[in-house]
């Protein structure tokens, strides 16, 4: 009996060791909490003694699985935001407003599958904020799009009571204060914010009782460098930085932004000019297509070593015999002429 209550207690054990999902609680009813190892998903508690310490958070989105993949294996990348922003990036909308919840549940899953060690968030798209939609849309986000946490843009008072009601079921919420693009037909547009008086205190004020709600972050998105150091200040809560200084918490871009993918004129009037451009991965791209083209145009693609599939000798000759008994005496020449091409030159 013993030795079978061992025996399944181990697998228990070894269960939880390989699945270091972030969402798990780390403080267990009898080990306490346990020290983080890089190599394991990254937790609120991480990032909370980031925080502390004073380093720098560093949040990335990602859309699909390989731009996932690519978060997962950079330079430790703290969290993984799954943004609304694919309405404009990823299907070519002017704002973030079309993109629906199932469109977004496709990303979260695809991004879920493919980063293993960030801190996940899914962007609640623009949906009705009473509480109980808010809460059951979330659960969606989680379950469904394998997020461990979910943003919430806004800070209207219905925004901050769907943010409260949230975190009091559970569920982890990073709030999003200053430009927030679900909002821009009552802000006129992509228009920064802060930048006078009243502007700038409803940031803080905003942001403190988005705290307040028990949200565990907060971005602050296009509004001036002191007032952002100013709302860091006031919090107990990293902020989150996107065009908005140096002085946060740490900082957000979007993945193709940073990596300067977007070459197309309507990608090049929705990059914000916040956007610092760590590589010309647009122009590789299409030189790369362009080469792609020329190469099939010249029919110098696929050549040989790009034609890997054989037929022997012996099997091909048969296929020449069945092709003339059928009649088809071009298709023999074809076929002749293209085993005389694909042999490597001497």
């Amino acid at each position: 009996m013993a030795s079978s209550l061992t025996r399944n207690c181990s697998r228990f054990s070894k269960a939880i060791s390989v699945r270091f999902m972030s969402n798990l609680p780390e403080n267990t009813v009898y080990g306490g909490p346990k020290p983080q190892n890089p190599n394991q998903r990254v937790t609120l508690t991480h990032l909370r003694q980031k925080h502390r310490k004073g380093e720098p958070i560093t949040v990335v989105t990602a859309y699909d699985y390989p731009s996932a993949v690519h978060l997962d294996t950079a330079a430790g990348i703290d969290v993984c935001l799954v943004g609304d922003s694919a309405s404009m990036v990823v299907h070519g909308h002017d704002t973030t407003l079309p993109i629906s919840l199932d469109e977004m549940l496709v990303h979260c899953r695809a991004v879920a599958r493919g980063a293993k060690r960030p801190l996940l968030v899914g962007d609640l798209p623009l949906v009705p904020t009473s509480q109980a939609l808010a809460v059951d849309t979330v659960v969606r986000v989680l379950k469904e799009g394998g997020m461990d946490a979910i943003k919430l843009e806004g800070g209207s008072a219905s925004r901050i009571t769907a943010a409260k009601a949230i975190v009091e079921a559970g569920i982890a919420v990073i709030g999003h204060v200053g430009l927030t693009p679900q909002a821009i037909s009552v802000l006129g547009g992509f228009r920064p914010q802060g930048r006078n008086i009243a502007s700038a205190v409803k940031v803080v004020e905003t942001a403190m009782a988005l705290q307040e709600a028990g949200c565990f972050s907060v971005v602050l998105e296009c509004i001036p460098p002191p007032v952002a150091a100013a709302a860091t200040s006031a919090l107990k809560i990293p902020t989150i930085g996107i065009g908005a200084g140096p002085f946060c918490s740490g900082q957000v871009l979007v993945y193709h932004d940073l990596l300067g993918m977007m070459q197309h004129p309507h990608h090049a009037k929705v990059t914000p000019k916040f956007c610092k451009q760590y590589a010309n991965v647009g122009e590789v791209i299409n030189k790369a297509l362009m080469e792609y083209k020329e190469e099939v145009s010249k029919k110098v693609f696929p050549g040989p070593s790009h034609s890997p599939y054989k037929i022997t000798a012996s099997e091909l000759d048969g296929f020449l015999t069945e092709l003339q008994n059928l009649g088809f005496d071009k298709a023999v020449s074809a076929a002749a002429s293209a085993t005389e091409n694909m042999e490597p030159s001497k």
